[in-house]
């Protein structure tokens, strides 16, 4: 019988090899990491390698075999759940895990088949090399430990530390003020790594905790300051008053994105109703109108309605400072008489909605157990939209008048599950599941707006109210960009186009106005609160927000995304380059062709760069300052004036 003969190699590095293999695979197989340069390839190549050999190489500290293997088993396991579930998580969001999402999981119980459907039989695959240290480690135990003399495991930590910090020296080269500027997470991940993100992002949630326990508000004036020199409050002359003492009916509309606006498929307009709507004489519609979200979806596109405050980068709003003191549009048109409502068939739990909605001081939220919902009107998250339509009518009857009632729909949610007797229209055809149950789901909910509006005419209310309609949020992420070029008949999604698919559709619906035309101006999510004040003929007096009137003529020229990018004027910024927002063009190209020479090239392109950045130190500022706000509650610092509580 062959005896065993001791193998030379470790396991710790065996089980540093494996990981960082998976992971690099992972990074560059399957999530839709963009790489823009030679230098970035190499980043995201060593990455992964450097950071498991350093998580595998603290086993070396463990004196016993037995613990040292234990040690290695479980961090490996460890990692690989960490891969996995952010693997998940990005399949649906094409984003990454942050500590705050976290504390969302009260929401996985309402999650369901949504989270199921994220889950392939594939990923098993991603626990292979854990599988194989597991069997390793207990079957060769006591040959595949390293008993170090402290020198050596000085010099193996030591070793550990010298490849990070050339891994740190790199990201920085490629990416100055990474650490600094930490908007976009994949920036993060793809230069530092999975791992050492999340250590980041733990730094940073304890960072982000303890501001509101330092906070004194002696950030305020700084804050007023700068919005009263670079966010125009000037509002629209014409449009003061117009909806005063009428009723404000707002629908948000779950996913719904600008591309199906006045699309087909298989020669059939996918939204007919709101092909309509958007040219009718009574509506003003924003054709170039931007979400902002970040990772709380609905809610922070509720959140930017209410207060015209960007969302956290991190997690949602309404989980983590759902108890904070805010100056919402709620509070503010109660002084004028109006009652605010939020209908919503869906539980008050969901979204930490029942304690925000106190904060907020929105006075009824009208939830699942105000609605019949019974398996045959359901799909999905809950109620379809039309018979909530319908349900919700008498609960509109019911109020005092005036109100303002936000309507958040369900039925066009992820998975975009729909029953085939209320599919009026074909799926798409493409290798995307999502993307051709996403065309009947809309298309539904079309329907359902259509009735809604008809029901609203037969119970009276339909003279008094002004109708507000706006897409949510995006329902078709980056991983669906190969069907979703295919969608737009275009070789592929470029970055520009990634923003651009940010568009989400605005209607607002004054009948009897007749003055209503396309808007085609930049607008965002964070301006309709003073915009609505302003109809409502409210002053926003010393109130503090980002947003501007969408119909006045002075206005801000850009519109910041919660990632750090930018929309403005004349130029789209993402991805760390410029683009020209009318061609699509990176900027140096399209200088390159408008110009004669390169010397004239030179100073044109040196002119875009200068006021790109320009534009990016003020979304950054914004982006910076509300954040304060939020993390340190600095709204109870402020008296606003107001009479009510």
């Amino acid at each position: 019988m062959k005896r065993f003969k001791k193998p030379r190699i470790p396991l710790y590095i065996i089980a540093a090899f494996l990981l960082g293999l998976k992971t690099y695979i992972v990074y560059r197989f399957v999530f839709n990491i963009e790489l823009d340069n030679s230098m970035q390839e190499l980043i995201l190549f060593i990455n992964p390698f450097v950071s498991a050999f350093l998580i595998l190489a603290l086993g070396v500290w463990f004196n016993k075999s037995s613990r040292q293997m234990k040690y290695i088993r479980y961090a490996t396991l460890a990692a690989s759940l960490l891969i996995w579930a952010n693997l998940v998580f990005y399949r649906q969001f094409t984003d990454f895990i942050t500590i705050p999402q976290l504390f969302m999981g009260s929401n996985m119980t309402d999650l369901g088949s949504s989270i199921l459907t994220l889950i392939k039989p594939w990923d098993l695959f991603i626990f292979v090399d854990a599988a194989i240290i597991w069997y390793l480690s207990k079957k060769y135990e006591g040959s595949l430990a390293v008993q170090y003399p402290r020198s050596g495991k000085v010099g193996a930590l030591a070793f550990s530390l010298v490849l990070l910090a050339g891994n740190f020296f790199l990201a920085e080269m490629e990416r100055p003020q990474l650490f600094t500027r930490g908007f976009d997470r994949e920036y993060l991940v793809k230069n530092i790594g999975l791992f050492n993100y999340h250590v980041y992002d733990v730094v940073v949630h304890s960072k982000n905790e303890s501001q509101r326990v330092f906070a004194d508000g002696n950030e305020i004036p700084e804050i007023q300051e700068y919005i009263k020199e670079n966010v125009d409050h000037e509002t629209s002359e014409k449009m003061n008053g117009v909806a005063k003492d009428k009723n404000i009916i707002f629908l948000n509309a779950e996913s719904l994105q600008h591309f199906v606006m006045n699309s087909e498929v298989n020669g059939e307009e996918v939204t007919p109703f709101l092909n309509e709507l958007a040219q009718d004489e009574d509506t003003y519609y924003f054709d170039n109108f931007y979400e902002q979200t970040g990772q709380g979806n609905t809610s922070d596109s509720e959140f930017l309605v209410e207060n015209s405050l960007y969302p956290l980068s991190r997690g949602a709003v309404f989980f983590t400072h759902g108890n904070n003191e805010y100056h919402s549009f709620d509070e503010m048109i109660k002084e004028a008489g109006y009652t605010s409502n939020v209908l919503h068939a869906n539980n008050k739990s969901f979204w930490n909605r029942d304690a925000m909605y106190n904060s907020l001081n929105i006075d009824n939220f009208f939830g699942e157990e105000s609605y019949d919902v019974t398996p045959e009107d359901s799909v999905g998250w809950g109620l379809k939209d039309k018979p909530f339509f319908e349900q919700s009518i008498p609960i509109l009857e019911d109020l005092d008048e005036p109100f303002y009632s936000k309507m958040i729909l369900l039925t066009n949610h992820f998975p975009f599950e729909l029953e085939e007797e209320d599919a009026t229209i074909d799926k798409f055809d493409s290798n995307s599941n999502t993307l051709n149950s996403y065309i009947p789901t809309v298309r539904y909910m079309d329907e359902a707006i259509e009735e809604f509006f008809d029901e609203l005419k037969e119970s009276g209310l339909y003279e008094d109210s002004i109708i507000v309609i706006m897409g949510d949020h995006i329902g078709i992420s980056a991983n669906h960009n190969k069907a979703m070029a295919q969608y737009l008949d275009q070789d592929e999604i470029t970055p520009y186009d990634q923003v651009q698919l940010q568009r989400v559709p605005l209607f607002i619906h004054i009948p009897g106005d007749g003055n209503g035309k396309v808007m085609d101006e930049i607008a965002g999510q964070i301006d309709l609160k003073p915009t609505m004040l302003n109809m409502l003929g409210i002053d926003s007096g010393e109130d503090i927000y980002f947003g501007n009137d969408l119909f006045s003529d002075d206005r801000k020229d850009y519109v910041a995304l919660r990632n750090g990018d930018f929309v403005s004027d004349d130029f789209v910024k993402t991805a760390g380059s410029c683009y020209d927002r009318e061609s699509g063009e990176l900027m140096d190209q399209a200088v390159e062709e408008e110009t004669d020479s390169e010397e004239e090239a030179s100073e044109e392109l040196e002119k875009v760069e200068s006021a790109c950045d320009t534009i990016q130190e003020k979304v950054d500022t914004e982006l910076s300052y509300s954040d304060s706000i939020i993390y340190g509650d600095l709204f109870r610092f402020v008296d606003f004036g107001d009479e009510e509580e």
